[in-house]
This record gives structure tokens, C-alpha cells and sequence, in this order.
């Protein structure tokens, strides 16, 4: 039913809540500052809330990894998941919840180990599913990052990649929209490798691969703040945190709308998207 066309629709994206950055980047000590976070739970909640709201629904909620803060094996990761599960399962039961795996989540050099605990609790660490023609695609962007303790995972990833796009290609989807943890790129697709995009090389490879396929946006967090640019006619939108700001943005949540010809898409503060909803020109868009 999901393959065909069925008229303009639009998600969420959110990213980041990071349950525990904030008082560990208060205090300037981002391995164990991370035992308080009341404030990212109100931010959440918050979320939730003005998700809820919305008229007409959402087809499903995304967040773009690092859910909580704690890394695997740390002191209060079990707390800090229990939490945000609490405030996520009060999401309205007609929104779909997609996850995608940030590097708290499963660690900077994940393992088959951190990846499997993961999988336990929140899903599947890569997969694919079709919204009213759209294909869309979830990755392990840490697999790209590191996957030296875990090469064989990185190698399973491409092969299911690469069947997906043949996929797509097959049932001539309407777009294929990639959410993932870590950006290709910030700003510019020829920038510097640092911690907050993948290496050169990497996404030079993921790039020419994403735009021969077609795709047409990739979403994705791990920034704090609100980013972006394109190459070839692949956007990359980096949006800011639910939780913790490192930039000048305000906690918020994306709205994007599919149409037929296009991915329009805006960043609302959490407390314009509660107070407000989302304003009319993008409504429109909906109504076509």
C-alpha cells in the first residue's frame, strides 16, 4: 500500500535529546558530568507535546540519534534510556517512532556488542521503509566513522545499501530521503575532516554513490546546531538538538514536507512548534 503516490505528506525530524549533555557541558566534564538531566526530560516532554498537537498528524517522528548521553558501559546510560522511553511512549499511538543510532548510542568505535544492545532496545541499527511512495532509508553513520573493531558489520551494511537502491530503483519511488547520526558534511561537501562530518574520502564515495541513486536529501544531528548544503542536488540537513545547544539555535524539532516535486523543510523552536503549530505557507503545501 505504502509504494504508491497518495498526495503531499510530512514527518518530523528531530535529533539529539542526549538525555545528560547538558549538566556534563555545564560542569565541562563530558565523560561523567552526565548524573542530572531533569532539563532535557522538560525538553522532551515539551516535544512530545507539540508533536501531539499537530493537525494533520504526522506520518512518524524520526530522531537522528544520540538518545541519551551516556556511552556504552557507562554509570547511568540504563537511567538515562528508561527516561526517555517514559517520555517517548506518550507519543500520540498514530505516530510511528523511528529511531537512528547516534555515537552515544552505540559508541564512537562501536562493537558487534554495543551495536546488538542497540538493536535490543531501540530497533534496528539500519533498515529501510516506504511512506505513500517515498522510500526511506535509516544508516549506522558509525559504521562509517569507525567500524575497525567491527569490519564485518560495516561490509553487511554496504552489501543491504546497495540491494536497497536497486530496490528503489525498481519501483521507481517518487523520492528516497536518508536519515543518519553524523553528516556527510556541514556546509561544504569539499571541508576539512573533524568530528562533526565523516572523513574525505568516506563521504566523497557515500556522495557520488547517494547522487547516482537519485536521493534526494539526507537528514541528519550530531552538530547542536542547525547546518547544511548540498552537492550534485543532494541536500544534507544537519539540524540542531532537542536537548543540549553548542550554537546559537533554540531546541527544536524539523517539519518537512514531501511533495510530488520536492522536500521543503523548516526548523521550529520548540516553542513557536507548541505555541503556533505549523504556520500556513507550509500547510498549503499539504493541502495541494
Amino acid at each position: 500500500d505504502e509504494y504508491q503516490w497518495k498526495g503531499p505528506f510530512y514527518f518530523i525530524q528531530g535529533a539529539d535529546p542526549q538525555f545528560g549533555l547538558m549538566k556534563a557541558w555545564a560542569v565541562g566534564d563530558t565523560n561523567n558530568g552526565d548524573d542530572e538531566w531533569g532539563e532535557e526530560i522538560k525538553l522532551a516532554e515539551q516535544a512530545v507535546q507539540a508533536i501531539n498537537k499537530l493537525n494533520p498528524k504526522p506520518k512518524f517522528f524520526v530522531l537522528c540519534g544520540d538518545l541519551i548521553h551516556g556511552m556504552p558501559g557507562t554509570q547511568w546510560r540504563k537511567d538515562q534510556e528508561r527516561d526517555l522511553k517514559n517520555v517517548l511512549k506518550n507519543t500520540d499511538q498514530d505516530i510511528p517512532l523511528v529511531f537512528v543510532s547516534g555515537n552515544h548510542d552505540i559508541g564512537n568505535t562501536p562493537t558487534r556488542e554495543t551495536i546488538d544492545n542497540y538493536c535490543k532496545n531501540w530497533g534496528d541499527d539500519y533498515f529501510s521503509f516506504w511512506v505513500g511512495g517515498v522510500f526511506f532509508l535509516v544508516l549506522n553513520s558509525q559504521l562509517y566513522f569507525d567500524s575497525s573493531k567491527c569490519p564485518e558489520l560495516k561490509q553487511a551494511q554496504d552489501v543491504w545499501l546497495n540491494e536497497q537502491l536497486a530496490v528503489a530503483e525498481k519501483h521507481k519511488c517518487k523520492h528516497i530521503i536518508v536519515f543518519q547520526h553524523i553528516p556527510l558534511f556541514l556546509r561544504k561537501p569539499d571541508e576539512d575532516h573533524d568530528y562533526f562530518n565523516l572523513e574525505k574520502s568516506v563521504r566523497q564515495e557515500i556522495m557520488e554513490k547517494f547522487h547516482k541513486a537519485g536521493i534526494k536529501a539526507v537528514f541528519s544531528g550530531h552538530y547542536h546546531r542547525n547546518a547544511g548544503g548540498s552537492y550534485k542536488g543532494l541536500e544534507m540537513v544537519v539540524s540542531s538538538a532537542i536537548g543540549c545547544q553548542l550554537g546559537e539555535d533554540t531546541h527544536g524539532l524539523r517539519v518537512v514536507v514531501v511533495t510530488d516535486e520536492k522536500i521543503v523543510h523548516r526548523y521550529y523552536s520548540l516553542n513557536a512548534l507548541s505555541s503556533q503549530g505549523i504556520e500556513q505557507e507550509m500547510l498549503a503545501m499539504l493541502a495541494k
